[in-house]
């Protein structure tokens, strides 16, 4: 008989990229025989996957890696604040190892020094699409690690390194069997998916007896050949995202697209080291959507940035307006811990950064209920996330998971979360819609 498999406690922390390193964690500890449990008590050891990303997250994962320790004694630290190992050691000196992002293989060393692993061939059933941290009827597909821009108020690149692109033949094979798995929805994500494929000079591949080049419009025509809904993310507005619209206005991939603008001023764009030609900007997203009317734009900001004045935030204020972004974030500037930033002079004082970012989220928030009160009346094809006895909440092609806005379905109780079915829009709040079924007999069969 073989000997009860070690339970591993995963406390996963971050953006979806720590969340697919979280996953392929996961699995590997699976398809080695470890059992994954959910309380600390029940566990052997734990593994915290970390964000590092603003001070916020840096104290939340050091919260998480005491709490673990405290509740369970043996803590293997891994993910994006394990680039600063002296932090998390000078705090917390026994945790058992330390790692950075994407570094399977150390967590893997370090749970074998601590739980020698036991093989047990009944318990090593995992699925083709290994383990998922995200319903099952979507999930995030990774398509590179890493980035080449220098941002001054970000420190990725110090901790997951310069761009290293997925091969395309690699990306399609996973999201293939994602979509046999039951996948729905695949959400593109990376650190900058606009520049997939430089790092490897666009490198050819052969996918189902076609070629593709490793590059953001080829990879999309690919996913179009899944029959799922293709959503991307961290786009940055590059020329040849221009080529991505014929693909939407075609139905091949969601009129969607997340790019992270950051702010409207070309000063302090300049500062920020961000592409800073706005009037530009402002007339490709007029051009996209004469092309693809039903565009959704979703981005984020950051006020409050070191020497930000009245007039420069009012630019702010004028672009949102005038770009008329559908869906919106925005945070107040906060000091990272080795961001070039740190350095800017005049700081905005943190009262003002909060009246700033109230003023900014008050006139985005009249954008979003005017855009969703035109859709009063339309039909729309929708993806269920959940029901419940007060109906179904689901999404848009505008809408991504836990970002966005829903649509909530008042007589949905009878649907299935991955489904799609069409509805009925019938009111609209600041951010949400409120429909019914398009064709009740039809769709809860």
């Amino acid at each position: 008989m073989s000997q009860p498999a070690h339970k591993i406690g995963f406390v996963s922390l971050g953006c979806p990229k720590a969340l697919v390193d979280s996953e392929r964690i996961l699995t590997q500890l699976k398809v080695e025989g470890y059992e994954i449990v959910p309380s600390y008590n029940a566990a052997d050891a734990v593994v915290v996957n970390t964000c590092g990303f603003i001070d916020a997250a840096v104290q939340e994962s050091l919260d998480s890696i005491g709490t673990a320790l405290n509740e369970n004694g043996k803590v293997i630290v891994t993910g994006c604040l394990g680039k600063r190992e002296s932090l998390i050691r000078e705090a917390y000196p026994e945790v058992l190892s330390v790692s950075g992002p994407q570094d399977y293989a150390s967590v893997m060393s370090a749970v074998h020094a601590a739980l020698p692993p036991q093989r047990n061939r009944f318990l090593d059933i995992v699925p083709d699409t290994g383990v998922k941290l995200t319903p099952k009827h979507y999930a995030y597909l990774k398509i590179s690690e890493g980035c080449n821009h220098r941002c001054s108020f970000c420190i990725i690149p110090s901790m997951r390194g310069n761009l290293v692109s997925r091969p395309v033949d690699e990306v399609l094979i996973e999201a293939e069997k994602l979509v046999k798995g039951g996948v729905k929805e695949l959400l593109v994500i990376s650190q900058d998916t606009s520049a997939y494929g430089v790092d490897v000079k666009y490198a050819e591949r052969e996918w189902r007896g076609k070629a593709y080049r490793t590059r953001m419009t080829e990879l999309c025509e690919g996913l179009s050949e899944l029959g799922v809904w293709t959503r991307l993310h961290y786009v940055y507005p590059y020329p040849h995202v221009d080529e991505l619209m014929p693909l939407m206005a075609a139905g091949k991939i969601l009129p969607y697209l997340d790019i992270p603008f950051q702010h409207a001023s070309p000063r302090i764009l300049k500062l920020m080291k961000r592409p800073g030609n706005i009037d530009k900007t402002l007339e490709r997203i007029q051009n996209w959507r004469k092309v693809v009317p039903d565009l959704t734009i979703r981005s984020t900001f950051i006020v409050g940035f070191p020497g930000e004045t009245d007039a420069e935030f009012q630019e702010l204020l004028d672009f949102l307006r005038e770009a008329g972004l559908d869906r919106v974030g925005a945070f107040t500037y906060s000091p990272v811990d080795g961001a070039k930033a740190n350095e800017l002079p005049d700081p905005v004082s943190e009262e003002l950064k909060e009246d700033r970012l109230e003023q900014f989220m008050a006139v985005q928030a009249e954008i979003s209920a005017a855009k969703l009160q035109r859709k009063i009346g339309r039909t729309m094809k929708v993806l269920v996330d959940e029901a419940g006895p007060d109906g179904a909440v689901a999404r848009s092609a505008a809408d991504a998971p836990e970002i966005d806005g829903t649509v909530l379905i008042a007589d949905g109780q009878k649907l299935r979360p991955g489904q799609f079915v069409d509805v009925v829009v019938e009111s609209a709040s600041d951010h949400d819609l409120h429909a019914r079924l398009a064709n009740p007999a039809l769709q809860l069969i």
